[in-house]
């Protein structure tokens, strides 16, 4: 694993464990119990948009419509290819119109979020609804890991938790390989998405994912 920047506590550190604690009495970890019995780690070093997806939908308790395995019908990376093959995805990834078109084929109702139209207080108001409704929608962030001061570039997953007084949020890293869940400040977050993603040439963004 790679070692976090010193400003973005892991969520088994001493901060970050006070942080969950104190979110957790603030009521703003709606989000987190769902998307946590369906954490997922993605299977590929590509797969960080698919990953946070099998977490979203499950966690949302949409059916897929199909089977997984035997009788069941449960969200895997390998279902999510109606917009793009797996086999494509290994080798450039996916944009964020991108997931949003798996997510909608998958029976999701997504809605896409780009800075600078969607400004940092629509981020904030989605934050909210994400983190302190109890069965509120799922929020997928898509942003620069260069510009939190990670390795690596483009990168997907699911904001679990918010914790208002330091303004910061618990990204849910897909990746868990590389990062371990670890606690963002918002604006930085937001600033990392406003990041243009070579292959659209257009900023980041985010998911708002609702069943």
């Amino acid at each position: 694993m790679r070692l976090l920047p010193a400003d973005l506590p892991a969520l088994d550190s001493a901060v970050g464990r006070e942080l969950f604690g104190k979110a957790l009495v603030e009521g703003t970890m709606q989000g987190y119990f769902r998307l946590a019995q369906q954490f997922h780690t993605q299977s590929d070093p590509a797969f960080c948009g698919l990953g946070s997806l099998v977490c979203a939908l499950n966690a949302l308790q949409i059916d897929p419509r199909r089977k997984w395995k035997g009788v069941w019908r449960w969200f895997s990376e390998e279902l999510l290819d109606c917009c793009k093959s797996l086999d494509e995805i290994r080798q450039l990834g996916l944009t964020l119109d991108e997931v949003a078109c798996l997510a909608a084929c998958s029976a999701a109702s997504v809605s896409v979020h780009r800075p600078p139209l969607a400004d940092i207080s629509t981020f904030r108001e989605h934050l909210r609804a994400a983190t302190t409704i109890e069965q509120g929608p799922v929020l997928i962030v898509n942003y620069s890991r260069k510009s939190v001061g990670q390795s690596g570039d483009g990168h997907f997953s699911p904001i679990a938790a918010l914790h208002v007084p330091t303004d910061r949020v618990l990204v849910l890293d897909t990746a868990r390989f590389k990062y371990p869940p670890h606690w963002i400040p918002v604006e930085l977050l937001y600033s990392a998405m406003t990041k243009e993603d070579p292959a659209t040439g257009q900023a980041r963004g985010w998911l708002l994912l609702r069943r």
